[in-house]
């Protein structure tokens, strides 16, 4: 989970943002899609999602500077039918080709009322939650998953079937936050995390469904959107676009007035405020409400920003010339 430092320096959002254009820039981005990118990767930090934050600009410039992937990439929509499509990310990072696939299925799922897209030949897509959080907005029902290149042999561990990408759904409210559930699925079971041996010991069946969870990322942003399972027969011009996304869209509306579901979702947000919190916890939120009100605080307040994640920004900034945000 993403816990925001006790001791985080605040620093103002718009200084983030404006830190991670730079250094995508220097690193051969062009501006509108530094802008784009950066202003992405500040909103994960708004939010408290720090993993998938501005202190992922490091490794992104790194790969952009060694071209492991294309810094100007020409993402286009491929195969296109009315509720259906591809986007080709051109090798580029894949923030980019997910967010054209979001913003292209809104449109179309208000047409067809299901719209399903795959993007593929890109890099790191970020946080399921950035594209799931444009359909919510729309009104639409989200869901987003991407899958990446794994490079599995015989005699690894099982849990490495599962690759540990992404699934986030998102659900349209009124007056009360979206319901965005947005996890990894294999957290807690890496290798070197310290619970993973007794969490087997303990719920075996948890483990095994986040197995399969990670299997469907894998099937459906994977080997759906063109990586294979095995790498030997992957052709790529661009040896860091080796991920794939699935997205897909629902209109609310083909089956219930928007208006009436909205007001459904917040009588149930506000039934869930009045149940006991989990053990530690100060209140009972659905998946997305924590987000969403760190989000207007921190816009206001600043960021906190850890020590790692400064550490970081220091270091990139160093490497490209671009003084660091605090």
């Amino acid at each position: 989970m993403n816990t925001p430092p006790a001791d985080g320096l605040r620093v103002p959002a718009e200084r983030l943002r404006g830190f991670a254009r730079a250094v995508l820039e220097q690193s051969g981005m062009d501006a509108p899609r530094a802008a784009l990118l950066a202003g992405l990767l500040a909103g994960n930090d708004l939010r408290g999602v720090f993993s998938h934050g501005t202190r992922q600009v490091a490794a992104y410039a790194r790969d952009l500077r060694a071209g492991r992937l294309n810094a100007r990439p020409e993402v286009r929509l491929e195969d296109e039918t009315p509720s259906t499509f591809a986007v080709d990310g051109d090798g580029g990072l894949g923030y980019f080709a997910a967010h054209l696939a979001a913003h292209a299925l809104a449109a179309r799922a208000r047409g067809a009322g299901v719209a399903v897209a795959v993007t593929r030949n890109h890099g790191h897509i970020g946080a399921a939650g950035l594209y799931t959080r444009v359909l919510a907005e729309a009104g639409l029902i989200g869901y987003a998953t991407s899958g990446h290149q794994l490079h599995l042999s015989p005699g690894e561990r099982f849990t490495h079937a599962a690759g540990g990408s992404p699934h986030s759904f998102a659900v349209p409210a009124g007056l009360e936050p979206p319901l965005v559930l947005d996890f990894g699925a294999m957290h807690d079971l890496y290798d070197g995390d310290p619970h993973g041996a007794e969490l087997f010991r303990l719920a075996p069946g948890l483990v095994f469904r986040s197995v399969g969870l990670g299997a469907i990322c894998q099937s459906l942003g994977g080997f759906l959107a063109g990586v294979p399972a095995d790498p030997a027969r992957a052709r790529r011009v661009y040896p860091g676009a080796n991920q794939g996304a699935f997205l897909l869209a629902v209109d609310v509306e083909r089956f219930a007035p928007l208006e009436r579901f909205r007001a459904e979702m917040d009588e149930y947000v506000r039934r869930v405020h009045a149940l006991e919190p989990m053990p530690g916890q100060d209140s009972a939120m659905l998946p997305g409400e924590p987000e969403w009100r760190r989000e207007r605080a921190w816009a206001a307040e600043g960021v906190p920003v850890g020590e790692d994640h400064l550490q970081a920004l220091r270091a990139i900034g160093a490497e490209v010339g671009i003084a660091p945000p605090a």
